[in-house]
């Protein structure tokens, strides 16, 4: 009796040589590190395409702020970058942008009541920010199909920020208002674009359960509710606790927790980082001054 033997998947053969290949500490093609050290030493040197990637917290903790200063570091990593903002217009976000890289508040820049060292740090920020590979796209549309179809003349993605899940429209057919089970699917849906787009797809999400009254305010999987969607389908959980807006006085202001609750392919813990509130930016703290 003649036994047959099994060929081997391609993509098995793929990754042995890559392995054979990459030298020790080179990031491979498939990882996109966030431009924070901490976050992408904990990560695993970075984010992965194909991950779905979750960052959640408290309203007011900084959410859109460290999504928008992770699609900064990852553009000037020469990465293309999609942007869908349901909150915000392209002005807006460049004013954000503007005083994440210039170190003043949005209020200075729309005012101009800035000094001369003001103004140069908004001149070289700005030298920065052109030509990134970074798109500023609007999120409201009828159905998510044609919110991700404004995907489709960008080329070379590695990654999609998408702010924020509960302002993600329905899919087709699905009616206006989104209920748990909707934002079930949309979670779907999104981890589907990551796999057929090849990218790191980053959700801003609320915490509809979280209660900042309880012992331990810091966020957790069950903080975001719908139906433990998030905590099935996302690949990395990221939440955000800054202990000085439940304690004042009992914590650094603008000391930050960054919590990696889930990590599908690799460990849990946390990573300090510091948050300037006036201007919007996070900057690590083992790396501080980027």
């Amino acid at each position: 009796m003649t036994t047959r033997r099994l060929a081997k998947p391609a993509s098995l053969e793929s990754i042995v040589e890559r392995v054979d290949q990459q030298r020790p500490g080179e990031i491979t093609g498939d990882t996109i590190p966030t431009g924070f050290p901490s976050v992408d030493k904990l990560l695993g040197a970075g984010v992965r395409r194909r991950d779905l990637i979750v960052l959640g917290g408290d309203i007011g903790a900084g959410k859109s702020a460290l999504a928008l200063g992770v699609a900064l570091r990852v553009a000037q990593q020469g990465l293309g970058v999609a942007y869908l903002s349901g909150e915000m217009d392209v002005e807006r976000l460049m004013e954000r942008a503007l005083a994440i890289e210039g170190r003043v508040t949005v209020d200075e820049l729309r005012s101009a009541r800035l000094n001369e060292q003001a103004r140069a740090g908004i001149g070289s920020a700005a030298v920065r920010l052109r030509g990134l590979p970074l798109a500023i796209l609007p999120l409201a549309a009828p159905e998510l199909e044609t919110a991700v179809e404004r995907l489709d003349v960008l080329r070379q993605l590695a990654l999609v920020v998408v702010d924020y899940l509960q302002l993600v429209p329905p899919p087709a057919g699905r009616p206006p208002q989104i209920q748990d089970e909707d934002i079930a699917l949309v979670l779907r849906r999104l981890k589907a674009l990551a796999l057929e787009r090849q990218v790191a797809l980053l959700v801003v999400a609320q915490l509809p359960r979280f209660d900042a009254a309880r012992a331990n305010p810091r966020p957790n999987l069950d903080d975001f509710g719908h139906l433990g969607a998030i905590k099935q389908h996302a690949d990395v959980v990221l939440t955000l606790f800054r202990e000085e807006m439940y304690h004042p006085g009992g914590g650094v202001d603008g000391a930050t927790e960054l919590i990696v609750a889930k990590n599908r392919n690799g460990p849990t813990g946390f990573v300090d980082l510091y948050f300037y509130r006036r201007w919007m930016r996070f900057e690590d703290m083992l790396d501080p001054d980027r």
